[in-house]
């Protein structure tokens, strides 16, 4: 691996949910923090402030388990794609990346946007949990409780569909995918796979 170190020894490591693919955090790494992130199969960096190694997740229990480590044309930059047990920031937030610049207006014509968005809530509902949030309730009652409702709608969009009535089924469908979502994320399966298997059979 020819990565360019920066003049300390350094190279930025951007860290993506390779769930949600959410960016949850920039940090940078040494050659030793690569070498145990490789070994260990969990985040290890290098702390410019303290000038020393830190494993992720050491003290506070939120890990992130590496599924792939890739870098860049230019070989100064690393993108690792984890599996996160918790929070990336130390502030508690699903991702360090919260804060938007004044005067930046989210804008967007992409019509699936909402689908990123609701990625993006669900991921970090489960690692953050906040209480009276009904996607909390979801992941604290588990993989039945999910599955139970995934069905229940599935049952409801049919009904609707049989009914002939439009807004029902709107609703119903808009129902059902948010309760897919929820299971993708308990499952850890990116809902890219599912777009690939699109792709692929309609290649066929």
């Amino acid at each position: 691996m020819n990565i360019k170190w920066d003049e300390k020894g350094l190279v930025p490591a951007i860290v993506q949910d390779a769930v949600s693919k959410e960016v949850l955090t920039l940090a940078y790494m040494n050659k030793e923090s690569l070498e145990k992130s490789l070994e260990s199969g969990e985040t290890w960096f290098y702390s410019r402030s303290r000038q020393e190694l830190w494993h992720k997740g050491a003290t506070s229990g939120n890990t992130q388990q590496i599924v792939s480590m890739t870098y860049d044309c230019d070989q100064d930059s690393i993108l690792v794609q984890v599996i996160p047990t918790g929070p990336a920031c130390h502030n508690g937030t699903y991702s360090c990346f919260t804060k938007v610049l004044e005067g930046e207006k989210a804008t967007t014509e992409d019509r699936f946007a909402i689908l990123n968005e609701l990625e993006r809530v669900i991921a970090a509902r489960e690692k953050e949990m906040p209480e009276g949030a009904y996607t909390t309730y979801l992941f604290e009652k588990g993989v039945d409780k999910i599955l139970k409702k995934v069905g229940e709608e599935a049952s409801e969009v049919i009904i609707a569909a049989k009914n002939r009535d439009q807004e029902e089924l709107t609703w119903e469908v808009a129902d059902l995918l948010y309760h897919l979502l929820v299971l993708f994320q308990e499952q850890k399966l990116p809902f890219d796979r599912v777009l690939e298997a699109l792709a692929e059979r309609h290649k066929k």
